[in-house]
């Protein structure tokens, strides 16, 4: 029921191509899951037939009558100010991504990247947002998104590298974070950026840049009512929000990505656009460009469906019929969850071990937004 994840390896002029999942069928998931794979007769050609737009209509398709939702992310999303001459030099050492690529007023205003320990593993995950050209901000400003459970630590984290470097950084308190969704009012054809109103109260107005699927971020004062900005919205919930990226298999936080166990690319940092492969020297980079240029990813993160809606300890077993290890449960809400799945075991019957030893079957499947890789 999954397609292949080719792993590309460039050496010299040859392109080489492993396969990491073989043995595969159609399969169409139940009328939330957004995925249908067809597989052709000799196993190596793989392609997705639905559409982003349409897993946009079946998520929310229960929704209220407002064509977007808009779900405050703060207080569990932090804003942090950074900004000084050094500020993109001095990031630029510690993330994952190239901060040269956030180009200001007529370019890309929004990356998602990760802070990785010396041992390659994922620290933060963040968002940052260019203010370059917003009324009275340096060029080189910057708005950083990351987790409120780890705003202290990952500022301190910042600090010891900062040294002499011309850098302030600061807590956005007056700020609020939101992330606008369709609601499924819109038709699977359509694809418009909202109409926004208002826009002097805007900070940041950007589509999220690890997929598409994720709509919009929108960056306000407090004081500001997002409805004022967006006619056509209505009102989200957290819970609602968290569900929609677990349905849509995206991780975000340190329930999702624990800080110093989970490694990016098992996390799919490439896919959510989250790294450069060409960028220089960032603490961390060994392992994760070995790991990319050997091209084994044996474990993914996927989003997964239980068959109850039942609170699964976080970092539960996932095991085959067998009894054999197939990964671990990372979070869940209702029947949503992620997991982080071994390829090999992912097309086998599935079941999460609860915390009085019972199994509960649960389904793994591959998200729409993961990109396409074709026989060539």
């Amino acid at each position: 029921m999954f397609y292949s994840c080719l792993a590309r390896v460039n050496s010299g002029a040859a392109v080489y191509k492993t396969l990491i999942w073989s043995n595969l069928k159609c399969y169409r998931g139940p009328r939330h899951h957004h995925q249908v794979v067809t597989v052709d007769a000799s196993g190596l050609y793989f392609r997705r037939t639905t559409n982003l737009n349409r897993s946009f209509s079946q998520v929310h398709r229960n929704a209220c009558s407002g064509q977007y939702l808009c779900h405050r992310l703060t207080p569990h999303r932090t804003l942090l100010k950074l900004q000084g001459k050094d500020t993109r030099a001095f990031l630029q050492g510690l993330i994952t991504n190239d901060v040269e690529s956030l180009t200001g007023e007529e370019g890309r205003k929004a990356l998602y990247t990760h802070m990785l320990n010396i041992q390659g593993r994922t620290l933060f995950d963040i968002i940052l947002y260019s203010l370059e050209g917003k009324q009275g901000e340096e060029s080189s400003s910057l708005l950083l998104e990351c987790d409120s459970t780890v705003s202290d630590s990952l500022q301190k984290h910042l600090k010891v590298y900062k040294i002499r470097r011309k850098v302030i950084i600061e807590p956005c308190t007056d700020l609020s974070l939101w992330a606008v969704l369709p609601s499924g009012q819109l038709g699977e054809s359509e694809t418009a950026v909202p109409k926004v109103s208002g826009s002097d109260q805007i900070l940041v107005w950007e589509p999220d840049p690890r997929a598409a699927a994720m709509g919009w971020r929108l960056i306000v004062n407090k004081q500001v009512n997002p409805l004022d900005i967006l006619p056509a919205s209505q009102l989200g919930g957290a819970e609602e929000y968290h569900k929609h990226r677990y349905t849509i298999g995206l991780p975000e936080g340190v329930k999702d990505l624990p800080p110093g166990g989970a490694l990016p690319l098992e996390s799919n940092l490439a896919y959510m656009n989250g790294i450069s492969f060409i960028k220089g020297c960032y603490i961390g980079q060994e392992l994760t460009a070995r790991t990319h240029h050997t091209g084994v990813i044996r474990k993914r993160l996927m989003p997964v469906q239980l068959t109850e809606p039942v609170a699964a300890p976080e970092g539960a077993a996932i095991l085959t019929g067998g009894g054999k290890s197939a990964g671990k449960l990372r979070a869940s809400l209702g029947v949503q969850g992620l997991a982080l799945i071994r390829l090999a075991q992912a097309n086998e019957p599935l079941f999460v071990q609860m915390s009085d030893n019972t199994l509960l079957q649960l389904k793994a499947s591959v998200p729409d937004w993961w990109p396409k890789y074709d026989k060539q």
